[in-house]
């Protein structure tokens, strides 16, 4: 009878089994959520936020675990799925916002002034007294700087009712709090929306950074969304900084605030404390500084050749039936050596003819002889000699970096 008028009434709905198991365990969960939340199972974790050059700490994002009695720490993924179109779903959001402003005022009274990020469901941001409750939360902390609170809303959820989240994002910047618009480019990404959002904040998907250092396409996302950032006046933070390489891209294309694995983990505020006190971020950071636009294209040669060499290794452990292009006039590689020597000043052009040029044809004739091995069937030869395969690959990849 309920299914049948959910379904719009004046119908009949046949009895599903597995429907009814589905909904039964479905309210099963969110009464075990309910409880969870009186109980005080709910923790937050830090992960921080830094300028990956300078080093200085800018802020955390505070992320929501469940400390399960049974199934020990739980990742949010486990269970705030079941409660995004219910109302403890915005209990949840009151308590993590709620929760982060104690903290913040924890670490004020050890002098610390750490802005805190929170995420925001879009049923969070669309309940009508959203911006009377953050008033009241703001309220209860008086030592705590709304200046401080960042909130974070997934671009996708925002767009569904642009002109509501636009007018609930100005109100707040009214009492001192931004949003960031997280998750950036996986959504419609429209410049209309992104002029009609008056965020302060763009959160590049991880999902661009991870794949920027061997794609192409990912570093072209990516570029544009920094260009975007800066056309609209806003500050660009990376997520996904997993490796040093990731770091080392993005201040190159002058992105320089971030945050990922590389840096930090999310931890809780005792083990952030102590990070804190001993981070500092890696020489080759430091020693890393923005690239021209003259020499955005080397960069994009040196994104080309790490793809085409882990297409080879694929191709040489049995992960890849295809075999890449091995003639080295004719791959991507090749390609934009050719259209970048003819481009560059005549200073330059015999750093190309004689160093880049000779050692990409290396590469590509040892490629053709273990691709050639793994035909015949020799793969222990094959696994022996990838090694060079690499080698010749770093010191290419070296010689590129010298040149910008």
């Amino acid at each position: 009878m309920y299914q049948a008028k959910l379904s719009g009434k004046n119908r009949y709905s046949l009895f599903d089994i597995e429907q009814d198991r589905l909904v039964r365990g479905q309210h099963s969960s969110l009464v075990r959520i309910n409880e969870a939340l009186e109980r005080q199972e709910f923790v937050l974790y830090y992960q921080p936020k830094v300028n990956l050059r300078t080093g200085a700490i800018v802020g955390v994002e505070a992320l929501i675990r469940w400390e399960h009695p049974e199934r020990g720490l739980l990742p949010p993924a486990y269970f705030l799925s079941e409660v995004e179109n219910n109302p403890v779903g915005i209990r949840i959001g009151e308590w993590v916002i709620s929760t982060a402003l104690s903290q913040m005022s924890a670490w004020a009274k050890h002098g610390i002034n750490m802005p805190v990020s929170v995420n925001v469901s879009a049923n969070h941001l669309q309940h009508p007294d959203f911006v009377e409750r953050l008033k009241m939360l703001l309220a209860a902390h008086p030592d705590t700087s709304p200046e401080s609170l960042e909130l974070e809303v997934l671009e996708s959820s925002v767009l569904k009712d642009i002109a509501q989240a636009s007018a609930v994002i100005r109100r707040c910047a009214d009492i001192g709090v931004h949003f960031a618009l997280d998750d950036f480019g996986t959504g419609f990404s429209s410049l209309t929306y992104l002029k009609r959002l008056p965020t302060r904040t763009l959160k590049i998907d991880q999902s661009f950074v991870r794949d920027m250092v061997d794609n192409t396409d990912d570093l072209s996302i990516l570029e544009g969304v920094l260009r975007l950032a800066t056309a609209f006046n806003r500050r660009a933070v990376a997520e996904g900084v997993e490796t040093l390489d990731h770091g080392k891209m993005l201040i190159q294309l002058g992105c320089e605030i971030a945050q990922g694995y590389a840096i930090a983990k999310p931890m809780s505020a005792h083990d952030l404390f102590e990070w804190a006190n001993t981070w500092q971020p890696d020489p080759v950071w430091k020693a890393t500084m923005p690239i021209s636009q003259e020499n955005m294209p080397i960069l994009y040669g040196i994104v080309e050749h790490r793809a085409w060499v882990r297409l080879v290794e694929s191709c040489l452990t049995g992960k890849l039936d295809s075999v890449p292009m091995l003639d080295y006039l004719q791959c991507q590689f090749g390609r934009w050596l050719s259209n970048v020597k003819s481009n560059r000043q005549s200073g330059q052009e015999p750093i190309f003819r004689l160093i880049i040029e000779p050692l990409h044809k290396q590469i590509h004739t040892l490629a053709t002889e273990l691709l050639e091995l793994k035909i015949l069937g020799d793969d222990e030869h094959v696994m022996e000699r990838i090694p060079e395969l690499y080698q010749l690959k770093d010191v290419l990849l070296e010689r590129l970096a010298e040149l910008i």
